[in-house]
């Protein structure tokens, strides 16, 4: 007997054995059951993921000599000869070789005369979308009326060619690709069914190689079967796919984390010494930055399939949720671009050097000397509101223009800039205990927030402290945005500051004291006041303001923050 691939052997006989696509199978299973059957079905979807098997399946059970329902006998020979392709009353078509309209009139010939033995004429059309305009018009009117003996079954990876016309007349059902996991899934009852030898990592890279598809899955395991001899091993499978070890990867990000040239071109030296697909190497660290980036925000979401989680844990802590994101989009466009280089591998390259160039870092400016840095404008001490010691970086000036008769600006610099930081400001330094509505302003600054999150705790008002228990008011001008997920992740920022667990409520009303945001207004109007001041205070400008007869623009006297 002639062996039997895969893809054919395992194709489904029934809805029960489906795998994956269940909004489908739920909708045409209640129709048969309830006697609810339309004329005209469209299947859509990529290749491979079950549009023809399901047409075949819903054939048998419109047929089945037992009756019309959703699960068919399989014995009967209406059965036997749709599950063999044999079925007389069953005809298949291929619209890619009978696109002329001539084709489509003569299979159209025979719609009106009854089945040979069936219940059903059933008229199967594959890649439906290839038929030409006319023998879409031919089409039309017997599909929309079709005689009550007639149904059809059409399936196209490509309904956006359809006319909108005959996607009027149909039920449309669109497949979805089948995620890694389902198919993984199920290529491991197939060959324990086979009684292949398997390791689990092998079933994933196949799974991932499929794209969705599990006929090309079952394809793929077939060669990796014949590639090692009986057993789907991960090595063979990573020498067969052209991908390498997953542990080269971890290593890239790695090393383009840690701002290292010389160690990334390294790394892909020794993986070009496997032949790689890079291509498949750049999805491969696409999938890792991915992870990654899930782990920094939602750390309980970690895929851990391949059983790397406390790797991907380890350069989560590592990599800034900023740079996370930079390397996710420099892969994502250097996917598009690859093709365009002279070798993948050349292209990969780039794409890493790319990350390495283009992430943030200070700029210094090259004409100043060593004698004119400093480290970072250390601070000095003054006292601070209430006469608390507090952190003062250095004066800075302000800048504002003067208008005189011709029209003219000349700039002046002169004033300081009052930037107040408390002195456990420093992170790690601030304890629970000590958290009040009047330093609750210090605290959030040491959390790491962004964008919508910290704009709504900026406007919070720490009410009340009950040991591990915080509740916020929040001013109600600016409520209308906020949403419990802002909630959770104040909360998670406060967890992951303490090293425990923090219950946070949050609720608009009527603010008894001063927020951050109020605290931030109230001190950049305190610091425009002392710049309006520190400008009209200086005899230089003055003395330009008598001479030309000019006149001072209050509205540009701006303190400039470090």
């Amino acid at each position: 007997m002639s062996y039997q691939v895969l893809a054919r052997k395992w194709r489904p006989k029934s809805f029960r054995e489906m795998v994956g696509q269940e909004h489908v199978l739920q909708a045409l299973i209640n129709a048969l059951d309830h006697d609810r059957l339309h004329h005209a079905y469209l299947f859509t979807g990529t290749r491979g993921v079950g549009k023809t098997t399901i047409a075949r399946i819903l054939a048998k059970c419109l047929n089945c000599e037992a009756g019309v329902s959703s699960v068919p006998c399989g014995t009967c020979p209406s059965c036997l000869e749709i599950a063999e392709g044999r079925s007389v009353d069953l005809l298949e078509v291929d619209a890619a070789s009978r696109t002329k309209v001539e084709d489509t009139r003569e299979l159209l010939d025979n719609v009106q005369y009854a089945p040979t033995r069936s219940r059903y004429k059933i008229y199967l059309i594959d890649e439906v979308h290839m038929l030409s305009n006319h023998s879409f018009n031919a089409l039309l009117k017997t599909l929309e009326e079709p005689p009550p003996h007639v149904k059809f079954l059409l399936a196209t990876t490509d309904p956006q060619k359809l006319p909108a016309t005959v996607l009027s007349r149909c039920l449309q059902f669109n497949l979805k690709n089948m995620p890694p996991q389902q198919i993984v899934g199920h290529l491991s009852m197939v060959l324990e069914k086979e009684m292949a030898a398997y390791e689990d990592a092998a079933l994933w890279l196949l799974g991932r190689a499929a794209s969705g598809s599990m006929r090309d899955a079952l394809s793929l395991t077939d060669q990796a079967i014949a590639f090692g001899s009986g057993k789907v091993v991960e090595e063979d499978v990573r020498r067969m796919l052209g991908s390498v070890d997953q542990g080269y990867v971890f290593e890239l990000l790695e090393a383009v984390s840690e701002g290292e040239p010389a160690k990334v071109l390294g790394i892909v030296q020794r993986m070009s010494e496997y032949a790689p697909d890079f291509e498949g190497s750049l999805d491969e660290l696409l999938s890792l930055i991915h992870q990654v980036a899930t782990a920094q925000v939602v750390p309980d979401a970690i895929d851990n399939s391949w059983g790397n989680a406390d790797r991907v844990t380890q350069i989560a802590r590592a990599v800034s949720a900023e740079d996370a994101q930079l390397f996710y989009q420099m892969a994502l466009n250097g996917k598009r671009d690859i093709a365009l280089s002279p070798d993948s591998r050349r292209g990969f390259e780039m794409i890493l050097l790319r990350m390495l160039a283009f992430r943030p870092a200070a700029v210094i400016d090259e004409k100043l000397g060593p004698e004119d840095l400093q480290d970072a404008l250390p601070p000095r001490v003054v006292a601070g509101e209430g006469g608390a010691p507090v952190k003062k970086f250095p004066d800075v000036p302000v800048v504002s223009s003067v208008k005189g008769d011709n029209g003219g600006t000349s700039l002046d610099q002169c004033g300081k800039d009052s930037a107040i930081l408390s002195d456990n400001v420093s992170a790690g330094d601030f304890r629970l205990e000590s958290l009040s509505s009047d330093n609750w302003f210090e605290l959030l600054e040491l959390l790491g927030l962004a964008g919508i999150v910290y704009n709504i705790a900026s406007h919070c008002e720490l009410r009340d402290r009950t040991g591990d228990a915080l509740q916020f008011i929040l001013d109600e001008a600016h409520a209308a945005l906020f949403n419990a997920g802002h909630r959770d992740k104040l909360r998670l920022a406060l967890g992951n500051y303490f090293g425990h667990s923090i219950s946070v409520s949050i609720g608009p009303g009527a603010l008894h004291g001063e927020t951050p945001a109020m605290r931030l207004t109230r001190l950049a109007e305190r610091r425009q006041a002392e710049a309006v001041l520190s400008i009209e205070s200086d005899s230089q400008l003055q003395a330009l303001i008598t001479r030309f007869d000019g006149e001072l623009d209050r509205s540009s006297i701006h303190p400039i923050d470090v």
